[in-house]
């Protein structure tokens, strides 16, 4: 009996002792990005720093997609230009969210632009900001991750009901929507001076507007509790003209992997690691 019970108590100990192990901080891993493209027209992907992920730009037609590897510890911007024309030599210019002269990118974005902003690190930090305009309906969506994990971005197209006097027009179309702050640049709009502080600095008529189409984003610069989202161990799948309920896949290591599919899910290590313990344990009874 006696022998029992200590049994019973060193594989209740090893078990927390496991489960605790399995609850501190991972490992720091490079994460997989999925870029795709939902839109009806060529989109050009930006990313800076980019030098590790194609260069920092390509073009993706609609339907298309890229996977890449984002570096450990990578930090930076995703987003999407529009009515491009480059060279060969990768040469040129964009409606809107240009970088420049170049295709692959080197630094900021021309506004105005949707961004997905990224920190990674044992907890990530991402979100879809509006704080430098909108030019493309963008979603930010973590795959078999811990944690929140909760999709970033937009529901709806913001070019569909830009105020007039915010609007980049192009042949007679809406194809961006400049913020207020790019557009008048008070201290009101751009949160700077006796504005620049949280409690000062609060929502506009344009940063409602704003908020309408991308309920999950930065509408202006003190949009933080709402706005920005955490998860841990996550792979992300960014995706133009998409919305926040809509399913999306990708396949890399030869596996399918979309939102919503429990399958997909990457189980807790602990998990397996008590299960473990406790065949160990098992194994060291039935021996004595």
């Amino acid at each position: 009996m006696e022998s029992a019970l200590q049994f019973v108590h060193a594989l209740l100990t090893a078990t927390v002792m496991f489960a605790l192990a399995g609850l501190a901080p991972s490992h720091v891993e490079a994460r997989i990005f999925t870029i795709v493209n939902d839109c009806k027209e060529t989109v050009w992907a930006r990313i800076t720093p980019g030098e590790a992920l194609a260069g920092g730009g390509f073009a993706l037609e609609p339907g298309q997609s890229r996977i890449l590897t984002a570096p450990t510890g990578w930090s930076g911007r995703i987003w999407g230009s529009t009515g491009c024309s480059f060279d060969n030599s990768g040469n040129g210019s964009c409606l809107t969210g240009g970088c420049g002269s170049s295709l692959k990118c080197g630094g900021s974005g021309g506004t105005p632009a949707t961004l997905a902003e990224f920190t990674l690190g044992a907890l990530d930090f991402y979100d879809v900001s509006l704080v430098y305009g909108f030019n493309l309906p963008m979603v930010v969506t973590p795959v078999h991750g811990r944690g929140n994990c909760s999709s970033a971005g937009c529901d709806g197209d913001l070019r569909d009901t830009c105020p007039s006097e915010l609007a980049v027009k192009s042949g007679g179309q809406t194809v961006g929507c400049r913020s207020a702050c790019d557009v008048f640049g008070s201290e009101q709009y751009c949160c700077t001076g006796v504005h620049g502080n949280s409690l000062t600095c609060q929502p506009t008529s344009y940063s409602k507007k704003f908020k309408e189409a991308c309920p999950a984003a930065y509408s202006y610069a003190y949009d933080d509790p709402a706005s920005i989202f955490t998860c841990a161990d996550a792979d992300y799948i960014v995706t133009f003209c998409s919305k926040r309920g809509r399913i999306v896949c990708t396949y890399y290591n030869n596996k399918l992997t979309c939102t919503g599919d429990s399958r997909s899910l990457r189980p807790p290590r602990w998990t397996a690691m008590i299960f473990f313990a406790w065949i160990a344990l098992w194994v060291a009874f039935f021996r004595t």
